[in-house]
């Protein structure tokens, strides 16, 4: 999925991640249990596959299926998954690959197993394009099933909106901002009002949403090109999301809180900001750390500027896995349009299925959380013309630091000329290794 980008929930992150490796010498070893096998499924983040296992199960009956890894931040677990495949034990039946992490297990496809060979050629019309295609790798295996894309909108809270004497009608509230020199401009209105609130949660989550904003409407790619060359210093859309960026951080407008931190969510706890950026996956997050209690209060409108995608993951099979033929068939299961709506239906992680996509049960979908925003119109009706923006190889490396650059400003340690150097050098650093 998925966030992130970093996809986080920081509350459970290290329960999650201690689980995750206390039980990493035991995938796909189990002692039969009455006869049936088990196959253990490695996750970040929130996947939604809780009922889908439960329905898959039933239906085979010779199968057990674990979880692991929910709640874990992918900081914590792609290191883990890539230890795992070096070894070559360890790693999961079936393990989820978050989009900025894709071009780097694609360099050893030999840890994977190729789904052309068994059957998986037959199911390209069950996803978007691009999608399809970035499971693949550069001599033609796939290694990867798609499950979700990001999207994006930009969920507020309606009680704070109100608060502040803004509109809180999503309609209303989406012509505020067509363009993000307008969301400063309405997130200045904010501030003045003193709610007690800041308009937004962190600036690393807008410069994010920006740069693949900006990337996706132009050239395609953002820190590295298509030839896999470091681009940070010199493509502009990069320098343009950190310019905006620095406007909304100079206007005061951000919470500064250290986003998938404890006090990030705390925050979303504490109503203490207004405004977030918010793929499909968001969602789930926003719930999950905001709790039952702001039900309803919540709301989702457009995001500025001209669409964008934040996120979205694959499911793929180890070759170490003792049990190939049925993990395959799992993954199958869980990617197709049925598994893409039920996970949908469970956290939010919008499909990349067109199928999926076309069925009125995303069409139709609203969330009652967000004040029964019909999140299938909001997110879907972009989902089959998102624009994809290409990772390069140490994508996550780099855009660690320039988000940490980009955080240093915030937090007021350095002026955002010297952010810039940092994120420049410190991404070269960080590609060289």
């Amino acid at each position: 999925m998925g966030v992130f980008p970093r996809r986080r929930l920081a509350a459970v992150a290290l329960v999650a991640a201690g689980a995750l490796l206390a039980t990493a010498g035991c995938a796909g070893d189990e002692p039969a249990e009455d006869g049936k096998i088990t196959l253990t499924v490695d996750v970040f983040s929130q996947f939604g596959y809780e009922e889908l296992y439960k329905e898959y199960m039933a239906s085979h009956p010779n199968v057990k299926i674990v979880e692991r890894g929910t709640g874990t931040n992918l900081d914590d677990y792609s290191p883990k998954l890539t230890q795992w495949l070096a070894a070559g034990k360890g790693a999961g039946d079936v393990v989820a690959i978050e989009e900025g992490l894709m071009v780097e297990y694609k360099a050893n496809p030999d840890n994977f197993v190729n789904l052309l060979d068994h059957g998986g050629a037959e199911l390209q019309g069950n996803f978007l394009e691009w999608k399809w295609e970035g499971g693949k790798t550069k001599d033609g295996k796939l290694i990867g099933l798609g499950t979700d894309v990001g999207g994006m909108a930009m969920c507020y809270r309606k009680d704070l909106f109100a608060k502040a004497g803004l509109p809180t009608d999503r309609e209303a509230v989406s012509k505020l901002w067509p363009t993000w020199q307008d969301y400063i401009k309405v997130g200045e209105q904010f501030k003045a009002k003193n709610t007690g609130a800041a308009f937004l949660d962190a600036a690393t989550n807008i410069f994010n949403t920006i740069v693949l904003q900006t990337a996706g409407n132009a050239q395609g790619y953002h820190y590295y090109d298509t030839s896999d060359n470091l681009v940070v210093d010199s493509n502009p859309a990069v320098r343009q999301a950190w310019d905006t960026t620095m406007d909304i951080v100079d206007s005061g407008l951000s919470g500064k809180y250290g986003s998938w931190s404890e006090e990030w969510v705390s925050a979303f706890k504490q109503a203490k900001f207004a405004t977030i950026a918010c793929p499909a996956w968001m969602t789930g997050v926003i719930e999950g750390n905001a709790g039952a209690e702001a039900k309803g209060k919540w709301d989702i409108a457009r995001v500025p500027g001209n669409g964008g995608n934040w996120g979205g993951s694959w499911l793929a099979v180890p070759t170490q896995s003792k049990h190939r033929a049925e993990a395959i068939e799992l993954a199958k299961f869980l990617t197709s349009a049925k598994g893409q709506i039920g996970a949908f239906k469970a956290k939010g992680p919008l499909p990349s299925s067109p199928q999926a996509l076309a069925d009125p049960a995303i069409v139709e979908a609203k969330n009652a959380y967000f004040s029964d925003a019909p999140v299938g119109q909001i997110f879907g009706e972009g989902a089959k013309t998102l624009k994809p923006v290409y990772m390069g190889p140490k994508n996550q490396a780099v855009r660690t630091e320039v988000e940490n650059a980009v955080r240093t400003v915030e937090l007021g340690q350095r002026k955002p000329d010297q952010g810039w150097t940092d994120a420049v050098n410190n991404a070269k650093k960080a590609a060289a290794k």
